[in-house]
């Protein structure tokens, strides 16, 4: 058995999304309705991955005018 935090999680979250996929291939509400959530998570992940590497990059400049 994996002790490793990350293979844990991803174990439990695939756990937790193969009802909500099996609700959309069944055409079920509450599939449709995970769908959506599963879509506005996608985009907001992406957005703070884009955020982070737009600061990374202001922070990197910012310490370049730190005198030492």
């Amino acid at each position: 058995m994996h002790t490793d935090p990350a293979v844990v999680a991803l174990r439990h979250l695939i756990s937790r999304l193969r009802p909500r996929i099996a609700a959309v291939r069944g055409d079920h509400e509450l599939g449709a309705l995970s769908l959506e959530w599963v879509a506005i998570a996608i985009v907001l992940v992406a957005a703070a991955l884009a955020l982070a590497t737009f600061l990374t990059g202001k922070l990197g400049d910012l310490e370049k005018l730190i005198p030492n």
